[in-house]
């Protein structure tokens, strides 16, 4: 199955130890289960026009959660997750001033 950029690319992923990951030029982002590196690393340089240095994926599981007091176990969804290290110089500008 062909997947658009647009697509491979969920939403970027901005916590605490992310943000400080961006000043190492490592941006991190929610990504398609069936994406691979060089289609992750190919929908960044078609959507942000930069150039994509190298691309780790981790696959992040499930984790239980109690819901509302009770013995109720649910569960919090699994995805995938992607930093893509850019070259130097590049940047991405997820907030405007």
């Amino acid at each position: 199955m062909l997947l658009e950029a647009r697509d491979i690319l969920i939403r970027p992923l901005i916590t605490e130890r992310t943000t400080d990951l961006m000043a190492e030029g490592k941006y991190v982002f929610v990504v398609d289960k069936r994406a691979n590196k060089i289609q992750i690393a190919d929908a960044v340089r078609e959507v942000f026009d930069v150039k994509v240095e190298n691309v780790n994926t981790v696959n992040v599981r499930a984790k239980k959660k109690r819901m509302r007091m009770s013995r109720v176990v649910g569960k919090k969804a699994s995805y995938k997750k992607a930093i893509v290290k850019l070259a130097a110089g590049e940047t991405i500008e997820f907030f405007s001033a």
